[in-house]
């Protein structure tokens, strides 16, 4: 079976969409679970950003090494190296600089939460880059339901009292980031290929990072045994298997039969979350949740309009 004839067909969607979303949605407890094991604390912002860039540099990397078993030539082309830098600080510096920094100062589950604004984001700014990409009721009325989900998950850290702290500002600004970037990795796709495009702006990304948090706190500040080293191979594995599973589920199929896997991240997120570390479902995390999916769902319902042009969602 081709790639294609096993992307387009019902079977393979579910199984890639669902995997790609559960990957994602496990990344939430597995750093955090990182920082515990390395003492990487909410204050060491240079290590943080280190074992980021560890992780996608050693993502980059797998990419090369599954398609060059394959075959597949990734080879860079000079005219390319621009653009796949602008994509790099974009989708891997700067949306994982704010998303790390961010975590560490919230909890695996309201990070999941959050986590599915980024779509929210992704509707916002087609709308004003693209004329031909309006803002309905319906899209409206999504997005309200999503962020008062981010808002209402956030009430459990003060009882009764409302409090948003640094750490949620960071993640929503890591999903602004995160949107930005799949709209600008849209349009680079056009000219280049998913695989070849999605390795280099990992391993240029990871670059950046590597060199900011290496500079001070040195660039092998932390000491790793099997249980750390087995975390980062996973959290490498999900970033490189998961990008790659979803971009070849956008190529062979419309957008609008696959966006409503999306919902699934924020929701693998928490229950994973609750599974291993140990993270109360307070009924707060519950509404959150189901007011975010809700959103998720209604702004990505398409409708069947003749000749119109379907829009690519966000992933998480």
């Amino acid at each position: 079976m081709t790639a294609e004839k096993f992307f387009t067909s019902k079977l393979g969607i579910i199984a890639a969409a669902m995997f790609a979303t559960f990957l994602w949605g496990s990344a939430f407890p597995a750093i955090k679970l990182s920082y515990t094991a390395l003492d990487i604390g909410s204050n060491d912002y240079d290590k943080q950003l280190l074992f980021a860039g560890y992780r996608f540099l050693l993502a980059g990397l797998m990419i090369f090494l599954f398609f060059t078993l394959f075959k597949q030539s990734l080879k860079l082309r000079r005219s390319t190296i621009v653009p796949l830098v602008q994509l790099g600080f974009m989708q891997t510096f700067l949306q994982y600089l704010l998303f790390y920094f961010g975590l560490s100062y919230s909890t695996g589950m309201q990070g999941a939460v959050i986590a599915g604004t980024a779509s929210f984001f992704q509707i916002l700014f087609a709308h004003f880059l693209y004329a031909d990409d309006s803002l309905s009721v319906r899209k409206w009325l999504g997005i309200a339901l999503g962020f008062a989900g981010v808002l209402v998950v956030n009430l459990p850290k003060a009882g009764a009292d409302f409090q948003f702290g640094i750490g949620e500002l960071l993640l929503l600004l890591a999903m602004m980031a995160s949107a930005y970037g799949n709209i600008m990795a849209r349009e680079r796709a056009a000219t280049m290929d998913v695989s070849y495009l999605t390795a280099y702006q990992m391993l240029f990304g990871s670059v950046g990072l590597i060199v900011v948090g290496g500079v001070s706190a040195g660039f092998f500040p932390f000491a790793f045994d099997l249980y750390t080293i087995g975390l980062v191979v996973y959290l490498a594995f999900l970033s490189a298997a998961g990008f790659v599973l979803w971009n070849n589920v956008m190529k062979y199929n419309k957008v609008g039969k696959v966006s409503m896997y999306l919902f699934l991240v924020p929701v693998f997120g928490v229950m994973l979350s609750a599974v291993f570390l140990d993270e109360v479902m307070h009924y707060t995390i519950l509404i959150g949740l189901m007011l975010v999916v809700l959103g998720i769902i209604i702004v990505n319902k398409q409708k069947t309009v003749t000749g119109q042009k379907e829009k690519l969602p966000s992933s998480a």
